[in-house]
């Protein structure tokens, strides 16, 4: 069973910075994209950062180009979420996810709120 489990969120001053962990379980972590999504109060679902299984693809929405940083620990199992220059826009429910032989597996989430 697949088990990912989100840390690191909590409230900071815009302009401030916040790491993001996600630890996985039960697949074969090296092989497979992960993302971290969020999902802000009323809103849809959406997709903020990807990392391809080796760490040498990434990819961010425009939003978080230059402040956002995925990487990810293929001997440990995780994959982080770095966020820099917080905005007060960036306050959401943030979820790691992957795409585990056909079937979606997300996060508990962790809450990052940005202000003042």
């Amino acid at each position: 069973q697949v088990h990912l489990v989100e840390s690191g969120g909590g409230v900071v001053q815009p302009g401030g910075s916040l790491r993001l962990s996600c630890a996985t379980s039960g697949m074969n972590f090296r092989l497979y994209t992960m993302d971290w999504y969020r999902q802000a109060p009323g809103e849809q679902r959406d997709l903020v950062a990807s990392i391809s299984g080796g760490g040498g693809t990434t990819n961010y929405t425009d939003s978080v180009k230059g402040r956002f940083t995925i990487s990810r620990d293929n001997v440990w199992n995780r994959v982080f979420l770095q966020m820099n220059s917080l905005k007060v826009e960036d306050t959401a429910v943030y979820y790691c996810h992957t795409r585990y032989r056909a079937a979606d597996y997300w996060g508990q989430g962790t809450q990052v709120t940005v202000s003042s």
